[in-house]
């Protein structure tokens, strides 16, 4: 099964760590956790607290233990096909992560949703499609649930876990739409 996942974090330098993370399936079973600072978490923004607004104080006194939530998301996602927006830096979290839990840190991947989109409308338009015309028309659908979805991301996980769903459940619909006009 597909997952869509995002983080937030302390900063975009070399040091950055997770402060949040959000996933959601594509049946749209969801999870959240705010991530308390494992030791030696210190690196800190407040630029990026200014956008994300998830100030220290609220991850120390609800965040919960990096390493619970780490086993949490390995528990969770292992076995699913796990995407993200920005998959670079999605994945450095997930690797700090990982690794402050002592979890081996490629032990979940995460791919970039715009390969989910494709994935999946290809698999519906490729028994309708002539294979000359279905690359066009896979890009088109893709670039259209794209921009639909909005313009700024909500910069806190949950909601742009969410959006990206929602992104793939338009590139899915758009699709089937086609497949129904070809009919």
């Amino acid at each position: 099964m597909k997952a869509f996942l995002d983080f937030e974090a302390s900063s975009l330098s070399n040091r950055s760590h997770p402060i949040e993370v959000a996933w959601v399936f594509q049946n749209g079973r969801s999870e959240h956790h705010l991530i308390a600072p494992a030791p030696g978490w210190d690196d800190w923004d407040d630029a990026s607290e200014a956008i994300h607004g998830i100030s220290r104080a609220t991850l120390k006194a609800e965040g919960k233990p990096h390493d619970e939530v780490a086993r949490r998301m390995v528990e969770a996602l292992t076995g699913h096909d796990l995407f993200a927006s920005a998959p670079s830096w999605d994945g450095k979290w997930l690797s700090v992560l990982l690794r402050s839990a002592g979890l081996p840190r490629h032990l979940l991947r995460v791919r970039d949703t715009d390969e989910a989109l494709r994935e999946s409308v290809v698999e519906i338009l490729r028994p309708v499609i002539p294979a000359g015309r279905l690359d066009i028309e896979v890009h088109a659908i893709v670039a259209n649930a794209s921009v639909a979805k909005d313009e700024q991301p909500a910069h806190r996980a949950l909601a742009d876990a969410i959006g990206e769903h929602e992104t793939w459940l338009r590139a899915r619909q758009a699709a089937r739409a086609l497949v129904l006009d070809l009919a």
